[in-house]
């Protein structure tokens, strides 16, 4: 486990346009970034992506010299019984995207940003897990992996034990993304989650978190059971325990810096970006 296996998101420099998001992470000597794609939080590709925005894409990418591991997406609500991926013009042009930017995977998410159900717990689930498994398909026939971010404070599978539910639904050949700062928000740890999903994790998003505790009868964005939104260091996230017991388990991925911070200005985005950088560098080399 070493350092060079830590990237950067988009996410993190999303107050930029991609262009100059990507001279940010090169400047502070990141090689591989995850880009963003998600309503409300990033459109470093674009939300209505087409030809014309594909190549737009490819070409800032190719010019900054970077490589790309995944794309962090949300083409819909996954348990939402009118959604029909195979009409999704959208999620083809972003497989498409993944392809010729030779990206590792897509990331989606579990579901609608909602925590109740929209029939009954199971039946989403199982719809959650078929959509994925369309998705999963089509990204084959393009060599593009699929993973799932299981376990979102905000979403359908908002706590360990719906992020269980649905993992245990999925093709084996769906990877989990781990992400601590949802982890820790929804009342979780870290290391019972390597535990439980250790054979299944492809990737993991380093953010901090205070730690909550989900109350599923309300509303997710408004009554956050805890700040997710929080630079390396400022929040409950033990990362060292989290990261020595992923090393533990035999992961081998990487680790993206996913900085969707609010607790310092856009000026100072690049300097916690790279203490952040420096913090978990240090994690990773030691946990080796």
């Amino acid at each position: 486990m070493t350092a060079s296996r830590l990237g950067c998101s988009s996410i993190s420099f999303r107050h930029l346009d991609l262009p100059d998001a990507l001279a940010a992470m090169a400047k502070l000597g990141f090689t591989e970034i995850d880009l963003g794609s998600l309503p409300g939080v990033c459109d470093h590709v674009p939300l209505d992506l087409d030809r014309a925005g594909i190549a737009r894409v490819v070409g800032a990418v190719r010019d900054s010299g970077l490589t790309v591991r995944s794309i962090n997406v949300d083409v819909g609500d996954l348990n939402d019984p009118r959604m029909r991926m195979h009409d999704s013009e959208h999620l083809f042009r972003l497989l498409e995207l993944a392809a010729v930017l030779e990206a590792k995977a897509i990331v989606l998410p579990n579901g609608a940003l909602e925590h109740t159900p929209m029939t009954d717990l199971d039946d989403d689930l199982l719809r959650v897990a078929d959509n994925l498994e369309f998705v999963l398909d089509r990204g084959r026939l393009l060599g593009v992996d699929l993973w799932v971010e299981s376990l979102h404070v905000w979403r359908l599978c908002c706590n360990h034990t719906r992020a269980a539910a649905l993992t245990e639904r999925l093709h084996p050949d769906i990877g989990i993304v781990m992400d601590f700062s949802h982890i820790v928000a929804s009342g979780g740890d870290p290391v019972d989650f390597v535990q439980d999903t250790a054979g299944r994790i492809a990737h993991v998003h380093i953010r901090d978190a205070l730690r909550g505790h989900v109350q599923l009868d309300t509303d997710p964005i408004s009554d956050r059971p805890g700040n997710i939104n929080l630079s390396v260091g400022r929040g409950d996230v033990d990362f060292a325990s989290g990261l020595r017991a992923l090393d533990a388990a035999g992961y081998g991925g990487h680790f993206t810096l996913e900085l969707e911070t609010r607790d310092v200005t856009d000026d100072e985005r690049p300097a916690a970006t790279a203490a952040a950088a420096q913090n978990i560098g240090e994690l990773l080399t030691f946990a080796a």
